[in-house]
């Protein structure tokens, strides 16, 4: 019988023809690109004596970077300076001032985690195309579980955490309606959601995306440090139900985004099971404290939610994008008592892609919990990272960041030109920088007015001078303030100090 094995493989010696001139150029550009990439953002990007942002305006911005596409191709040494351009323009987040998301800094392990990923270029949907991340995604989410408190459940990484929401949000409609899959939103009643005030936004977004409706949203009212107020909730689904709509699902926050609050979980869990409504906890911002040993007792009563969302690209710094959905149970509903939610929740079973006779265990094609099909590796910076520093070093990253948050209070409070909005119960850190000219005019008629152009303006000065960045926004019954959020783990307390003399400095002359 003649072999299969093509002449070149016998033997274990395998031809090599001579690369052709464009495949030897793509790998000299790349080898040159990527010197052009560690110098300019690795080096130059964590530089504290380099710009955050080299601030243009936008037309001045598309004129130097020349983005006009055209029918003939450029030559190398005019490619890399479209890398160099792209890498000067744009915003180093991982600069040590750079603390305008939730997001900043860089780990290296992660971020060979990305490359990695990004150079192999496969989908997460089926172990013959991805047996490596199939597998390693199977064990990062049951290590996120156990964290959680789950020894059982099902889990999916997503892109970002509005999506994780909706996934959640999505997966609580079939399981209180499965037939809602087959015969749509005519089969179904009105339903209600419940969300606090500080909440995310995703979660409207998620109403109306999925055809709830966001006026089916009800708004539970929070206390002064932005924690969801239990009783607001019982009487809100009172008012749902009496408007004849059907509670289906409540979200309670793990760190909400401007004053990073932690709703009361076991209260929030009392009232759902009371009524029989899925729980879900947004945890994007705020589940990360689970690694911290002094700190996890902010999410007490995470492990009674049916769902969590969680995203490890926040305080771990896994890098973008790394998010996850968790679910604790996977039994479809009470009348079909059936496994796999996630996965007849979503399924359309493709047989050109989900052929149930391979000669493999076919339950490792986990792409049909996904509404996506091509999904991106998002494992591997995580798994990486973990295998790098361990969860202890994830739980000091964790706590070095309250220690900050805990020590730029400190400072705040000794300043009498800064005045803090709320108690801290996270990294958040939100506050009033009082420039000499209101100082001592609280009671002024025009303080509020004139409070509220202090912020925006500092902000248009740190960008425009590439120091610092930092956001800010208003709130209920709050004129603007900034947000300072801690995430780097290479931050010091001298770098708190440089942040309040930077404020004061752009803010002086206000």
């Amino acid at each position: 019988m003649s072999s299969s094995v093509p002449k070149e493989y016998m033997n274990g010696h395998v031809h090599h023809e001579e690369p052709d001139i464009y495949e030897s150029d793509g790998t000299l550009f790349l080898t040159e690109a990527f010197k052009v990439i560690v110098e300019e953002i690795l080096h130059k990007g964590t530089d504290i004596k380099q710009k955050v942002c080299e601030w243009r305006e936008p037309d001045q911005l598309r004129s130097l970077l020349d983005l006009e596409l055209r029918e003939h191709g450029e030559s190398h040494e005019q490619l890399l300076k479209r890398v160099q351009d792209v890498a000067r323009y744009s915003v180093k987040t991982c600069h040590p001032r750079f603390f305008n998301q939730l997001f900043a800094g860089v780990d290296y392990h992660a971020l060979t985690g990305r490359l990695l990923t990004e150079t192999l270029n496969t989908s997460q949907y089926t172990y013959e195309v991805a047996p490596v991340f199939v597998l390693m995604e199977e064990e990062v989410l049951c290590k996120l579980r156990s964290l959680v408190g789950w020894s059982e459940g099902d889990g999916i990484f997503c892109p970002g955490g509005s999506v994780s929401n909706m996934y959640a949000m999505n997966t609580a409609r079939y399981w209180a309606f499965p037939n809602i899959k087959t015969q749509g939103l005519w089969a179904i009643p009105r339903l209600a959601i419940f969300t606090s005030q500080q909440s995310h936004y995703s979660m409207k977004k998620a109403a109306a995306f999925l055809g709830i409706g966001t006026d089916n949203v009800f708004i539970v009212k929070t206390d002064e440090r932005g924690s969801m107020i239990p009783e607001d909730l019982e009487a809100k689904i009172v008012q749902a139900k009496s408007q004849d709509a059907v509670p289906f699902f409540v979200n309670a926050t793990a760190g909400t985004t401007v004053q990073g609050a932690f709703d009361p979980l076991n209260h929030i869990a009392d009232i759902s099971e009371r009524n029989g409504i899925w729980m879900h906890v947004d945890a994007a911002w705020g589940g990360s404290v689970l690694f911290s040993k002094k700190h996890r007792q902010l999410v007490s009563g995470l492990e009674r939610a049916n769902s969590v969302t969680w995203n490890p690209h926040k305080m771990l710094l896994a890098g973008l994008q790394c998010s996850v959905v968790l679910f604790r149970d996977t039994t479809i509903c009470n009348f079909y008592p059936l496994k796999n939610l996630l996965m007849h929740c979503h399924s359309a079973r493709a047989t050109y892609l989900f052929q149930q006779d391979k000669f493999y265990d076919t339950s490792l094609d986990t792409g049909d919990k996904s509404i996506q099909c091509g999904r991106k590796v998002d494992c591997l910076k995580l798994w990486l990272m973990w295998k790098a520093i361990g969860s202890h070093g994830l739980a000091e990253r964790v706590d070095n960041a309250f220690s900050l948050a805990r020590y730029l209070v400190e400072e705040i409070e000794k300043r009498p030109n800064f005045q803090l909005v709320s108690k801290r119960q996270f990294v958040n850190v939100c506050f009033w920088y009082i420039p000499p000219s209101l100082r001592g005019k609280l009671h002024s008629p025009d303080y509020q007015e004139r409070l509220s152009k202090v912020a925006p303006s500092i902000k248009e000065r740190m960008m425009k001078c590439g120091t610092m960045m930092m956001g800010y926004q208003p709130m209920e019954g709050h004129v603007n303030f900034f947000r300072m959020v801690v995430v780097s783990h290479r931050l010091t307390t001298k770098d708190m100090d440089s942040i309040l003399d930077e404020i004061e400095r752009l803010g002086n002359d206000l």
